[in-house]
């Protein structure tokens, strides 16, 4: 690896990630996924001694890749994950096709099954939560949503007539629709009535509106201080926009949930690796169990390929594959 001047790299870095920036929020890619590309990118420049990306090419982006795979022994998912960002580098930043990278040294994909929570786990888990984090996690468990979903739920999303949520912008940037159960419509409805007041109280004091979607926000340039597009689940507090730089309501913070939900575990005493995402686990895992069939599945979870999907068969609550031991037919 050879070294550049400082001067040559502090003059081309900083221009060189803004636009990076620049062209992910054209194609409306979350504030999570820039992070996290910019991220790799920086490792990428910083491993091959701080050279300009446009002075490298295949052969660089193979050897960081290889690195990842055989020095820092990354799972499959953390290297695939840094070549995207590579790849969005060079081929839309630069503009440079890459050949076929055969050379690169691959992690080993792993197959891990999903930790799933029985219904009891589940319920003891739902006992040991309190108020808004009590509310979250039982709509994680009993839509099937993701996390983020969760939090950036807009009150216009939130359908009681027809019994139903819509997922806006859910992995992949799709849209889908999963059921609204009927034991939390009531919990639900009292919640964002309290919401409600919040709103209000933003409104009277000329707060700035919510984030909206880039197109959103120039199509419809006063939707951000209306009802339908404010928080299910607002901020108690204001924080700045890390991308406008605005002073206004945000949506609550995931680690909030996750903290709760990890504390809640102790609580309950159930011994397992569980995560807010093993609630859309179980989700998927009891509605088989129950006799849904696997498509109906795989949409409710926004599954582009019902293989996905089917991992959760192989978590059922039925023993080793439903077979029954030969110990168990002993007299």
């Amino acid at each position: 690896m050879v070294s550049t001047a400082p001067s040559e790299v502090n003059a081309a870095k900083p221009r060189l990630l803004d636009e990076v920036r620049a062209h992910m929020r054209v194609k409306h890619l979350s504030l999570r996924t820039e992070q996290t590309y910019v991220g790799w990118i920086k490792r990428y420049i910083y491993f091959h001694g701080k050279h300009h990306p446009k002075d490298m090419g295949a052969a660089e982006v193979e050897a960081f890749l290889s690195y990842l795979a055989t020095d820092r022994q990354v799972s499959s998912g953390t290297q695939n994950q840094a070549l995207s960002a590579l790849l969005f580098l060079y081929k839309e930043v630069l503009q440079v096709d890459l050949p076929w990278l055969d050379d690169v040294v691959r992690a080993k994909p792993s197959r891990h099954l999903p930790v799933v929570l029985s219904r009891q786990e589940v319920e003891r888990l739902m006992a040991a939560l309190e108020g808004r984090h009590a509310l979250m996690a039982r709509l994680l468990y009993g839509t099937g949503m993701r996390l983020m979903e969760c939090v950036r739920l807009r009150v216009k999303d939130v359908d009681f007539d027809r019994h139903e949520i819509l997922v806006r912008s859910g992995k992949g940037d799709k849209d889908r629709v999963t059921m609204l159960p009927a034991s939390l419509e009531g919990p639900l409805r009292d919640h964002i009535h309290r919401v409600r007041l919040l709103y209000d109280a933003d409104r009277a004091a000329n707060q700035p509106g919510v984030e909206m979607p880039d197109a959103l926000a120039r199509k419809y340039m006063n939707a951000a201080t209306t009802w339908a597009w404010f928080w299910v689940f607002p901020s108690a507090t204001l924080s700045t926009d890390p991308r406008s730089g605005i002073l206004r309501r945000h949506h609550t913070h995931e680690q909030a949930l996750q903290r709760a939900i990890k504390s809640a575990m102790n609580q309950a005493g159930i011994a397992k690796p569980a995560t807010t995402h093993t609630l859309r686990h179980s989700f998927a895992t009891h509605l088989l169990e129950s006799g849904y069939d696997i498509r109906t599945v795989q949409e409710l979870l926004g599954h582009a390929d019902v293989s996905t999907t089917m991992i959760y068969t192989h978590v059922l609550n039925r023993g080793g594959r439903g077979v029954v031991s030969p110990l168990d037919r002993l007299g």
